[in-house]
C-alpha cells in the first residue's frame, strides 16, 4: 500500500533527524509548516531544552500583511534576533522533512539576513 504524504515526510524527517542533531554549541533550528501557519524552534537536543521559537501566530507577526512566503521570511528573522539574544549564532538547519522550497526556504533566508550561520 502506498504511503500518505505526511507518512513520507516523516519518513524523511526521521532520515534526516539521523544526521542533523543540535548541541549548546550548535542547536537546531527546526521548521513545522502547517497549511496556514509556519511555526520554527531552535532546540538543544542535548538537554532537550527549546532555546527559542517564533511562529507566524506570533502578535507581531500576525498583524502584518503579505502572502505565506513573505510571512515565512519574517518568522526566520524573528527566530534569528531571539536566537541572537540568547547568544546562538550558528545553528543546524532542520527542514522537518519538507523540500527546501518556497516557505521553508523563505524561512531559512530570513534568519540567515539577520545573523544566523548555517
Amino acid at each position: 500500500m502506498a504511503l500518505t504524504k505526511n507518512q513520507r515526510r516523516l519518513r524523511i524527517k526521521n532520515r534526516i533527524r539521523k544526521v542533523v542533531s543540535g548541541s549548546e554549541a550548535r542547536p537546531r533550528l527546526t521548521v513545522f509548516r502547517s497549511n496556514k501557519e509556519i511555526y520554527a524552534q531552535i532546540v538543544d537536543d542535548v538537554t532537550g531544552n527549546t532555546i527559542s521559537a517564533a511562529s507566524s501566530r506570533d502578535k507581531d507577526i500576525a498583524k502584518s500583511k503579505g502572502n505565506k512566503t513573505e510571512i515565512a521570511g519574517l518568522v526566520g528573522k524573528a527566530i534569528a534576533e531571539k536566537a541572537l539574544k540568547a547568544g546562538v549564532e550558528t545553528i543546524a538547519f532542520d527542514r522537518g522533512g519538507y523540500l527546501y522550497h518556497g516557505r521553508v526556504k523563505s524561512l531559512a533566508e530570513g534568519a540567515r539576513e539577520a545573523g544566523l550561520k548555517f
